[in-house]
Protein backbone atom coordinates (compact mmCIF):
# COMPACT_ATOMS: atom_id res chain seq x y z
CA UNK A 1 0.00 0.00 0.00
CA UNK A 2 1.35 3.41 -1.01
CA UNK A 3 0.99 6.92 0.39
CA UNK A 4 1.60 10.10 -1.59
CA UNK A 5 1.33 13.87 -1.22
CA UNK A 6 1.09 15.74 -4.52
CA UNK A 7 1.71 19.50 -4.66
CA UNK A 8 0.30 20.02 -1.14
CA UNK A 9 0.07 23.59 0.15
CA UNK A 10 -1.29 24.62 3.54
CA UNK A 11 -1.66 27.92 5.38
CA UNK A 12 -2.58 29.02 8.90
CA UNK A 13 -3.99 32.54 9.34
CA UNK A 14 -2.78 33.51 5.86
CA UNK A 15 0.74 32.31 6.66
CA UNK A 16 1.90 29.67 4.19
CA UNK A 17 3.30 26.64 6.05
CA UNK A 18 3.67 24.20 3.15
CA UNK A 19 4.57 25.19 -0.41
CA UNK A 20 3.54 22.64 -3.06
CA UNK A 21 5.14 19.72 -1.23
CA UNK A 22 5.27 16.35 -2.98
CA UNK A 23 6.50 13.09 -1.47
CA UNK A 24 5.91 9.49 -2.48
CA UNK A 25 6.18 6.52 -0.12
CA UNK A 26 6.23 3.24 -2.00
CA UNK A 27 4.83 0.01 -0.62
CA UNK A 28 6.85 -1.25 2.39
CA UNK A 29 9.27 1.68 2.11
CA UNK A 30 10.53 3.53 5.19
CA UNK A 31 10.67 7.26 4.43
CA UNK A 32 11.99 9.89 6.84
CA UNK A 33 11.15 13.59 7.02
CA UNK A 34 13.88 15.77 8.48
CA UNK A 35 14.29 19.51 8.87
CA UNK A 36 14.63 22.21 11.51
CA UNK A 37 11.84 23.04 13.93
CA UNK A 38 9.10 24.91 12.09
CA UNK A 39 10.01 23.48 8.69
CA UNK A 40 6.55 21.90 8.24
CA UNK A 41 7.18 18.22 9.05
CA UNK A 42 4.29 17.77 11.50
CA UNK A 43 1.95 19.91 9.40
CA UNK A 44 2.65 17.74 6.37
CA UNK A 45 1.96 14.57 8.35
CA UNK A 46 -1.30 16.00 9.72
CA UNK A 47 -2.41 16.67 6.15
CA UNK A 48 -1.45 13.12 5.23
CA UNK A 49 -3.59 11.56 7.96
CA UNK A 50 -6.50 13.95 7.42
CA UNK A 51 -6.30 15.91 10.66
CA UNK A 52 -5.77 18.94 8.41
CA UNK A 53 -7.10 19.52 4.90
CA UNK A 54 -4.73 20.71 2.17
CA UNK A 55 -5.35 24.18 0.82
CA UNK A 56 -4.17 22.90 -2.55
CA UNK A 57 -2.95 19.53 -3.73
CA UNK A 58 -4.05 16.01 -2.89
CA UNK A 59 -3.18 13.13 -0.55
CA UNK A 60 -3.41 9.65 -2.08
CA UNK A 61 -3.69 6.47 -0.02
CA UNK A 62 -3.12 3.52 -2.34
CA UNK A 63 -3.69 5.92 -5.28
CA UNK A 64 -7.11 7.00 -3.96
CA UNK A 65 -7.95 10.50 -2.67
CA UNK A 66 -7.89 10.23 1.12
CA UNK A 67 -10.64 12.86 1.46
CA UNK A 68 -13.03 10.66 -0.54
CA UNK A 69 -12.58 7.61 1.68
CA UNK A 70 -14.54 6.87 4.85
CA UNK A 71 -12.87 7.29 8.24
CA UNK A 72 -13.32 3.58 8.93
CA UNK A 73 -11.74 2.57 5.62
CA UNK A 74 -8.77 4.82 6.29
CA UNK A 75 -8.36 3.52 9.86
CA UNK A 76 -8.20 -0.05 8.57
CA UNK A 77 -5.29 0.88 6.34
CA UNK A 78 -3.47 3.75 8.07
CA UNK A 79 -2.32 4.09 11.68
CA UNK A 80 -0.83 7.18 13.33
CA UNK A 81 1.49 7.75 16.29
CA UNK A 82 1.51 11.50 16.86
CA UNK A 83 3.74 13.66 19.07
CA UNK A 84 0.89 14.32 21.46
CA UNK A 85 -0.94 11.59 23.40
CA UNK A 86 -4.32 13.20 24.10
CA UNK A 87 -6.43 10.79 26.18
CA UNK A 88 -9.51 12.40 27.69
CA UNK A 89 -10.34 9.58 30.11
CA UNK A 90 -8.09 7.53 32.34
CA UNK A 91 -8.03 4.19 30.52
CA UNK A 92 -5.85 1.25 31.38
CA UNK A 93 -3.06 0.39 28.97
CA UNK A 94 -4.92 -2.75 27.87
CA UNK A 95 -8.11 -0.81 27.14
CA UNK A 96 -6.25 1.86 25.19
CA UNK A 97 -4.37 -0.65 23.03
CA UNK A 98 -7.64 -2.54 22.47
CA UNK A 99 -9.05 0.60 20.84
CA UNK A 100 -6.82 -0.20 17.89
CA UNK A 101 -9.26 -2.98 17.04
CA UNK A 102 -12.21 -0.56 16.63
CA UNK A 103 -11.97 -0.10 12.82
CA UNK A 104 -12.29 -3.86 12.36
CA UNK A 105 -15.48 -4.23 14.41
CA UNK A 106 -19.16 -3.49 13.95
CA UNK A 107 -20.98 -1.00 16.17
CA UNK A 108 -21.18 -2.32 19.76
CA UNK A 109 -19.46 -5.58 18.77
CA UNK A 110 -17.54 -7.11 21.67
CA UNK A 111 -13.93 -8.22 21.50
CA UNK A 112 -13.40 -11.76 20.28
CA UNK A 113 -10.59 -14.22 20.95
CA UNK A 114 -8.72 -12.96 17.90
CA UNK A 115 -8.86 -9.38 19.20
CA UNK A 116 -7.43 -10.39 22.58
CA UNK A 117 -4.61 -12.27 20.84
CA UNK A 118 -3.74 -9.30 18.60
CA UNK A 119 -3.69 -6.92 21.58
CA UNK A 120 -1.45 -9.31 23.54
CA UNK A 121 0.93 -9.52 20.59
CA UNK A 122 1.06 -5.71 20.32
CA UNK A 123 1.85 -5.39 24.04
CA UNK A 124 4.56 -8.03 23.75
CA UNK A 125 6.14 -6.53 20.62
CA UNK A 126 6.45 -3.10 22.26
CA UNK A 127 7.72 -4.56 25.55
CA UNK A 128 4.89 -3.24 27.75
CA UNK A 129 3.12 -6.40 28.93
CA UNK A 130 4.04 -5.44 32.49
CA UNK A 131 2.11 -2.17 32.07
CA UNK A 132 -1.10 -3.80 30.85
CA UNK A 133 -3.17 -3.02 33.95
CA UNK A 134 -1.61 0.36 34.67
CA UNK A 135 -3.49 3.62 34.27
CA UNK A 136 -2.31 5.46 31.16
CA UNK A 137 -2.07 8.75 33.08
CA UNK A 138 0.40 7.20 35.53
CA UNK A 139 2.97 6.39 32.85
CA UNK A 140 6.11 8.25 31.89
CA UNK A 141 6.35 10.03 28.53
CA UNK A 142 8.37 7.19 27.02
CA UNK A 143 5.96 4.55 28.30
CA UNK A 144 3.01 6.48 26.85
CA UNK A 145 4.77 6.58 23.48
CA UNK A 146 5.18 2.81 23.45
CA UNK A 147 1.50 2.36 24.38
CA UNK A 148 0.45 4.45 21.39
CA UNK A 149 2.71 2.41 19.12
CA UNK A 150 1.14 -0.76 20.53
CA UNK A 151 -2.31 0.62 19.72
CA UNK A 152 -1.18 1.28 16.15
CA UNK A 153 0.11 -2.29 15.89
CA UNK A 154 -3.21 -3.64 17.16
CA UNK A 155 -4.87 -1.66 14.39
CA UNK A 156 -3.04 -3.88 11.85
CA UNK A 157 -2.82 -1.10 9.26
CA UNK A 158 -0.47 -1.41 6.31
CA UNK A 159 0.60 2.26 6.41
CA UNK A 160 2.15 3.82 9.51
CA UNK A 161 2.66 7.56 10.11
CA UNK A 162 5.01 8.49 12.95
CA UNK A 163 5.63 11.98 14.31
CA UNK A 164 8.82 11.96 16.40
CA UNK A 165 8.39 8.29 17.46
CA UNK A 166 11.59 8.25 19.56
CA UNK A 167 10.74 11.40 21.53
CA UNK A 168 10.93 10.80 25.32
CA UNK A 169 12.50 7.35 24.85
CA UNK A 170 15.90 6.38 26.24
CA UNK A 171 18.45 5.13 23.69
CA UNK A 172 17.71 1.43 24.31
CA UNK A 173 14.00 1.85 23.69
CA UNK A 174 14.64 4.15 20.72
CA UNK A 175 16.60 1.40 18.98
CA UNK A 176 14.17 -1.34 20.03
CA UNK A 177 11.22 0.64 18.69
CA UNK A 178 12.90 1.49 15.39
CA UNK A 179 14.06 -2.12 14.98
CA UNK A 180 10.48 -3.27 15.56
CA UNK A 181 9.01 -0.83 13.05
CA UNK A 182 11.57 -1.85 10.45
CA UNK A 183 10.84 -5.56 10.88
CA UNK A 184 7.09 -5.05 10.39
CA UNK A 185 7.68 -4.34 6.67
CA UNK A 186 4.97 -1.69 6.52
CA UNK A 187 4.76 1.46 4.44
CA UNK A 188 6.19 4.03 6.89
CA UNK A 189 6.68 7.78 6.90
CA UNK A 190 8.24 9.32 10.00
CA UNK A 191 9.27 12.81 11.08
CA UNK A 192 12.62 12.44 12.82
CA UNK A 193 14.92 14.83 14.69
CA UNK A 194 17.78 12.40 15.24
CA UNK A 195 19.66 12.34 11.93
CA UNK A 196 21.67 9.25 12.86
CA UNK A 197 18.40 7.38 13.51
CA UNK A 198 17.13 8.62 10.12
CA UNK A 199 20.33 7.49 8.41
CA UNK A 200 20.22 4.07 10.04
CA UNK A 201 16.60 3.13 9.33
CA UNK A 202 15.25 5.12 6.37
CA UNK A 203 15.26 3.96 2.76
CA UNK A 204 14.64 7.53 1.56
CA UNK A 205 14.89 10.91 3.28
CA UNK A 206 13.07 14.13 2.39
CA UNK A 207 14.51 17.38 3.76
CA UNK A 208 12.11 20.23 4.51
CA UNK A 209 13.10 23.86 4.99
CA UNK A 210 10.61 26.72 5.29
CA UNK A 211 7.80 24.43 4.11
CA UNK A 212 9.56 23.26 0.94
CA UNK A 213 11.33 20.06 -0.06
CA UNK A 214 14.94 21.09 -0.68
CA UNK A 215 16.49 17.66 -1.11
CA UNK A 216 15.53 13.98 -1.19
CA UNK A 217 17.14 10.64 -1.82
CA UNK A 218 18.91 7.81 -0.05
CA UNK A 219 20.56 8.75 3.29
CA UNK A 220 24.06 8.66 1.83
CA UNK A 221 22.98 11.04 -0.94
CA UNK A 222 21.13 13.50 1.28
CA UNK A 223 23.19 13.69 4.45
CA UNK A 224 26.20 15.74 3.37
CA UNK A 225 28.20 18.34 5.31
CA UNK A 226 27.01 21.02 2.90
CA UNK A 227 23.32 20.21 3.41
CA UNK A 228 23.65 20.09 7.19
CA UNK A 229 25.34 23.49 7.19
CA UNK A 230 22.81 25.02 4.82
CA UNK A 231 19.61 23.62 6.35
CA UNK A 232 20.50 23.07 10.02
CA UNK A 233 23.33 25.57 10.44
CA UNK A 234 25.70 22.94 11.86
CA UNK A 235 28.86 21.23 10.73
CA UNK A 236 29.33 17.47 10.88
CA UNK A 237 31.88 14.88 9.94
CA UNK A 238 30.10 12.08 8.07
CA UNK A 239 31.57 8.60 7.82
CA UNK A 240 30.25 5.19 6.77
CA UNK A 241 29.64 3.10 9.87
CA UNK A 242 31.79 -0.04 9.86
CA UNK A 243 28.97 -2.31 11.10
CA UNK A 244 25.81 -0.88 9.53
CA UNK A 245 27.25 0.49 6.28
CA UNK A 246 25.09 3.59 6.86
CA UNK A 247 26.19 7.21 7.19
CA UNK A 248 27.13 8.20 10.72
CA UNK A 249 27.25 11.86 11.77
CA UNK A 250 29.58 13.40 14.33
CA UNK A 251 28.72 17.03 14.98
CA UNK A 252 31.65 19.45 15.10
CA UNK A 253 31.88 22.55 17.33
CA UNK A 254 32.33 25.82 15.45
CA UNK A 255 36.00 26.22 16.38
CA UNK A 256 36.88 22.94 14.62
CA UNK A 257 34.96 23.45 11.39
CA UNK A 258 37.59 24.70 8.95
CA UNK A 259 38.34 21.22 7.60
CA UNK A 260 34.62 20.47 7.29
CA UNK A 261 34.05 23.68 5.32
CA UNK A 262 36.93 22.82 3.01
CA UNK A 263 35.54 19.34 2.31
CA UNK A 264 31.87 20.28 1.93
CA UNK A 265 30.55 19.99 -1.61
CA UNK A 266 27.52 21.54 -3.27
CA UNK A 267 24.08 20.34 -2.18
CA UNK A 268 22.11 18.57 -4.87
CA UNK A 269 18.83 20.47 -4.66
CA UNK A 270 15.97 18.88 -6.55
Amino acid sequence: MTLEAKQVSFSINDQRILHEVSIHIKEKQFVGLIGPNGSGKSTLLKNMYRLLKPENGIILLNEQDILKQSSKAIAKNLAVVSQETPVLFDFTVHDLVSMGRTPHKKLLELDQEQDFRIVKDALRQTGICHLEKRSFSSLSGGEKKRVMVARALAQQAQVLILDEPTNHLDIQHQLQLMDLIQTLHLTVVAALHDLNIAAMYCDQIYVLQHGRIVCYGAPEEVLTPALLQKVFGVYADIQTHALTGKPYLTYVPEQFTKNIRDRAGAVNVR
